[in-house]
């Protein structure tokens, strides 16, 4: 019946790739079907050390499984041997959350991203921070599974669409470009929405054109550009301080 389950679900769901994903759906609410682990006494001494606040309902939810099922089951075994399908959160829900106001932190904007691990690693610190949400412009879609499995299950823990430029939440932009007033001396409000040009090209032509604030992170000379992600951190940290 598990597998019977899965291979239902298996297209229309969010695979969560090994442990630390599983627990952080779960701890977040994700409405999760089915789960599986090759060693189900492991796993729950994984969530007794690591997680005891979800080892109940990982309890509930585990069904042990043999070596060859669960591999056959996902395209890269992860070194926990656990996965599990999820049900994406409603579009509509998510575009509540990224549009309501007063927002008290701000949403992540990713214009035309090109890397999945980059747009994973952003939306598994937007969640540490407690962003309201990570927004990608483009065709990348992050709820891909290698964006998924970057995020570490961090998906459920805040609002993640996909949307054009023209859809985007309301609020002050404020986009990272070389050019911008440096952001130390810039104080970002809780509202504010937070841009971010791709890997390669850095902001379209169609969002630099909405930006309300060009803003810069401090970088010694002669350094082309920092990580996607690391920009990210950088900012939502100045964000969480405060300007001085």
């Amino acid at each position: 019946m598990t597998v019977t389950t899965w291979n239902r679900l298996a297209g229309t769901s969010v695979l969560l790739d090994g442990f630390h994903a599983l627990k952080h759906a779960v701890r977040f609410g994700a409405d999760v079907p089915v789960a599986v682990t090759v060693d189900r006494e492991a796993t729950l001494a994984l969530a007794d050390e690591l997680a005891p606040d979800v080892r109940e309902p990982l309890a509930a939810l585990l069904t042990e499984v043999p070596e060859s099922t669960y591999s056959s089951l996902v395209a890269r075994p992860h070194p926990t041997a656990v996965a599990a399908l999820a049900l994406r959160p409603p579009r509509a829900a998510n575009l509540e959350k990224l549009a309501h106001t007063p927002r008290t932190a701000p949403v992540v904007v990713l214009d035309n991203p090109r890397n999945l691990g980059n747009a994973g690693a952003v939306i598994r610190l937007a969640a540490g921070f407690g962003a309201t949400g990570v927004v990608t412009t483009g065709t990348l879609d992050p709820w891909h599974p290698t964006v998924v499995r970057g995020g570490a299950g961090l998906h459920f823990a805040t609002a993640v669409e996909r949307l054009d430029v023209a859809e985007l939440p309301p609020g002050p932009l404020f986009a990272l470009d070389p050019e911008g007033d440096d952001i130390r001396g810039v104080k970002l409000p809780d509202d504010a929405v937070l841009a971010f040009g791709s890997e390669r090209s850095g902001l379209s032509a169609e969002l630099r054109a909405r930006t309300d604030h060009l803003l810069s992170l401090p970088m010694r000379p002669q350094v082309s550009s920092y990580n996607l992600a690391t920009s990210v951190a950088m900012t939502l940290y100045h964000w969480s301080l405060g300007a001085v």
